[in-house]
């Protein structure tokens, strides 16, 4: 879990200003995990991940490419581990639904607010995620400790 965390921190550092969803899919290739363009596209659009923003390429007539935040990642493995546990994409929307937008509402409703306090409570928001990620695996582990030792048990009667 160390290891996934570090692989996360460092593309979010050498991706500042977002990531393609071919850079996405390309980062979890290696790791083992499936991710198509069109399943990341349904995340897109069921509201699990973020719409990219267009960001105009240099040079003449380049066009331009739409980027994520690289924290995507995080996410994706987030929505990775609990369909692993079960869950519908429905149930994991509604779930992620409740919960960011009561947090980004609150700190929407707070006008009153410095742009760098709201820069630093919407940092506070992501590592919040963060850790419910790795309360998760957590549990993940645990579950599984427990469900071999029911089939140990099992076993020794």
């Amino acid at each position: 879990m160390a290891r996934e965390a570090d692989e996360f921190e460092r593309l979010e550092t050498t991706n500042p200003h977002g990531v393609s969803a071919a850079q996405i899919v390309d980062f979890f290739a290696p790791r083992g995990v499936k991710l198509a363009q069109a399943t990341f596209r349904k995340y897109v659009q069921l509201g699990l991940l973020p719409r990219s923003r267009r960001v105009g390429e240099k040079g003449k007539h380049r066009g331009s490419r739409g980027l994520y935040p690289a924290t995507a990642v995080r996410r994706i493995s987030l929505i990775k581990s609990l369909m692993d546990e079960g869950m519908t994409l429905e149930e994991i929307r509604h779930s992620f639904d409740d919960l960011f937008a009561a947090l980004d509402k609150a700190i929407a409703e707070k006008v009153e607010i410095k742009s760098s306090r709201r820069r630093e409570l919407e940092r506070m928001l992501n590592d919040g995620r963060h850790k419910a990620h790795q309360f998760i695996k957590e549990m993940e582990r645990t579950v599984s400790q427990i469900t071999a030792r029911e089939e140990t048990g099992k076993g020794d009667r």
